[in-house]
């Protein structure tokens, strides 16, 4: 990275770009062709669509300029993927938009490309097309991901209706531990779980492999961006239901606890505190021992965290069963 008073390092031209870092990532993906093209085409099989999801990472708001170029990539695309999981959909393609300022260069371009490379391997997607720009401003990086889902099953945020329980992948709460700890909190923690809390923000492990599995189980479901009490009340005011979490159900590692502790004031603090991307969902009574199946076949654990209510809005109740108070269910950018 330079300096704002030093020479802009030299990057290449915009087409020579293309063709040397992200051309190879669309080669396996025949609607590409070559990203010679303004666009793309995906194949869909009779009684499927697409499910298309857009998000938009922005250096310093949800990334430090000194994280890792790979991670960036990764974190960028992993999001998205996050999405699609949520929906019950198998990602299948990638949209990628860049806005780089003067201190990116070809070496930091490199590193980038080859983290989306590696979780393209991973996650089995392909890039397909894209833009890049300049700005004077902080980089900005926006990825379109999309994948099928069977016709008219995509799971949305309406449909939890009363008497259905809720429910959330993974744990909650560590992506903001880890962002903590890179302000400067947590000065004495083990370094295993520091490294653990970090890596978690750093890099979100998207539920691809759980989110299929929901379809025909789930009645709502969206993935934890904002915090959990911010996105279970979305869930909420969608489908016109009041949701009740239990403090004590909320899942928390081994590191958080570490950090936080474990009381109501540190639950409070993990569910708020967003950058988990795991699945939050209702589903029916009827449904665990679907549940349990599916969290056994994709390797993802599922805890059951609550129940939904005739009503509005989102409460956690602590192990008396009283409201804990949450000022900000959540992130919000404006």
């Amino acid at each position: 990275m330079t300096s704002s008073n030093s020479k802009p390092p030299k990057r290449l031209s915009e087409f020579a770009l293309i063709a040397k870092l992200f051309a190879p990532l669309a080669a396996k993906a025949e609607g590409a062709f070559g990203l010679t093209d303004d666009a793309a085409t995906v194949r869909l099989a009779p009684g499927q669509e697409l499910v298309v999801t857009v998000d938009a990472l922005v250096e310093g708001v949800h990334f430090l300029n000194s994280d890792p170029a790979g991670a960036i990539a990764k974190k960028a695309l992993r999001v998205n993927l996050s999405d699609l999981a949520a929906k019950g959909a198998e990602p299948r393609g990638y949209l990628l938009a860049l806005s780089l300022p003067d201190w990116v260069d070809n070496d930091w371009l490199t590193r980038f490309a080859s983290g989306l490379g590696e979780d393209q391997e991973r996650y089995g997607i392909d890039l397909l097309g894209g833009d890049t720009t300049s700005t004077p401003g902080p980089l900005t990086l926006s990825i379109t991901a999309m994948g099928p889902v069977p016709e008219g099953q995509m799971l949305r945020r309406a449909g939890a209706k009363p008497g259905d329980l809720v429910f959330v992948s993974g744990t909650i709460g560590d992506a903001g531990a880890g962002l903590a700890l890179l302000k400067g909190e947590g000065a004495g923690l083990p370094m295993n779980e520091r490294e653990s809390l970090i890596a978690r923000y750093r890099l979100p492990e998207p539920r691809t492999a759980l989110g299929p599995l929901l379809l025909g189980i789930a009645s709502a479901a969206l993935d934890v961006s904002d915090g959990l009490m911010a996105d279970l009340g979305h869930i909420a005011e969608v489908s016109g239901v009041r949701v009740v979490i239990e403090a004590p159900r909320i899942p928390l590692s081994s590191g958080l606890v570490t950090l936080w502790g474990k009381g109501a004031g540190a639950v409070a603090r993990a569910v708020t505190s967003g950058d988990d991307y795991e699945i939050a969902f209702t589903a029916p009574e009827s449904a665990r021992a679907g549940l349990v199946a599916a969290a056994r076949e994709s390797g993802v654990p599922v805890h059951e965290i609550g129940r939904v209510e005739k009503g509005a809005g989102v409460v956690l109740l602590d192990e008396e069963g009283a409201p804990i108070p949450i000022n900000r269910p959540g992130y919000t950018h404006f």
